[in-house]
């Protein structure tokens, strides 16, 4: 049987979670913006609980083999790869270089917490 390394379980589970928590936190900007703020809320809870339901099993599955530290940066570095290309495609926002400099960022990030 096939076994998948630890860490591409985590990352697979969290981008997945990261995709839902995005659109629970976002999306209701651009398709609910005159609606009343609590039906916005209501879909966004629903929609968070599959958010949820990806990252729990991720944060555990990833802390038999990474610190807690190392996983919030892991999840800090996916939250941005997946909210750059939904504010750029789903919500139109123009691209910032500004987008570059906080990936380097959480690259530099990410290289500090990992290499130990």
């Amino acid at each position: 049987m096939l076994k998948i390394p630890v860490i591409v379980q985590t990352v697979g589970l969290l981008t997945l979670s990261n995709i839902f928590m995005t659109f629970a936190w976002y999306g209701h900007l651009k398709g609910l913006a005159s609606k009343p703020w609590w039906i916005a809320a209501l879909l966004s809870w629903g929609i968070a609980l599959f958010e949820y339901l990806l990252q729990v099993p991720a944060n555990r599955i990833g802390y038999t083999e990474m610190s807690l530290a190392q996983l919030k940066i892991l999840q800090e570095a996916i939250t941005l790869t997946v909210f750059v290309p939904f504010a750029l495609f789903f919500m139109g926002q123009p691209f910032k270089l500004d987008y570059i400099w906080a990936a380097l960022c959480l690259v530099g990030a990410v290289y500090f917490i990992f290499r130990s």
